[in-house]
């Protein structure tokens, strides 16, 4: 899984067992040597799906790590590109690499320091940080964040079906994960399987938000025709 630039099983396991900013302080230096980072198709997708609402004028990428998303940003804001993100060690990196031309904030993404100050604000795999009662205060959080009229846009992969092993790999994860926090402090926060679709339309609507789902069609269909990944595009509907 890992590049041999990648981390250490020793380093992943003191990375297991910090808090998540700690442990992602720790990871930042090899983490765009690892897996979690976002792949580039995922991000040329979600360009090419944003591409005919575009241009906007500022853009936020929230919980932006080391900054992959912010080349979206990039391409799709014509006045400033902004990256959120509470790990200093993230930020550090991403001041060296993708966010050279952006301006990057250190801040929690449940109490975003910025209020009706974007058009567009883009998230890349940060959500199983978040437990699900976090949701709606998250969504409220962005919704402040956005103009009216802006907005908020994500992509999501249909989860796996029971019968796959991708399915019980990211159960036992999860599992695995529980029993971890269980036992141990601070809690690491990171589940694959607590953002469920659903859950997020219903939380995005009740934020003020309407949503609309965009198929990513470089990921093919599911054997019964539906996408294998959607873009989720949230408009703050306030006016």
């Amino acid at each position: 899984m890992f590049s041999p630039e990648g981390p250490s099983t020793r380093e992943l396991a003191v990375q297991a067992l910090s808090s998540v900013e700690r442990g992602y302080d720790l990871l930042a230096p090899k983490f765009d040597h690892t897996p979690f980072r976002t792949p580039g198709s995922v991000l040329d997708a979600v360009a090419k799906a944003l591409g005919p609402l575009a241009p906007f004028e500022d853009g936020l990428d929230l919980c932006c790590g080391t900054g992959a998303g912010l080349s979206v940003l990039g391409g799709l804001c014509r006045r400033s590109v902004t990256g959120v993100d509470f790990s200093a060690g993230m930020l550090d990196v991403a001041r060296h690499g993708q966010g050279a031309e952006a301006t990057l904030v250190r801040a929690d993404a449940r109490a975003l320091p910025f209020t009706a100050a974007f058009d567009l604000v883009v998230s890349f795999g940060a959500f199983g940080h978040f437990l699900p009662r976090e949701l709606p205060g998250l969504f409220t959080q962005v919704h402040s964040a956005l103009r009216p009229g802006g907005r908020f846009a994500f992509p999501v992969l249909a989860p796996p079906r029971p019968s796959s092993a991708a399915y019980w790999a990211l159960f036992g994860f999860d599992a695995v994960m529980r029993v971890r926090n269980a036992v141990w402090r601070p809690p690491f926060v990171m589940y694959y399987r607590a953002f469920r679709l659903g859950d997020v339309r219903r939380e995005l609507e009740r934020a003020g938000f309407t949503v609309e789902l965009r198929p990513l069609p470089e990921f093919g269909p599911r054997a019964d025709g539906s996408p294998r990944a959607r873009l989720v595009t949230a408009r703050r509907s306030d006016s």
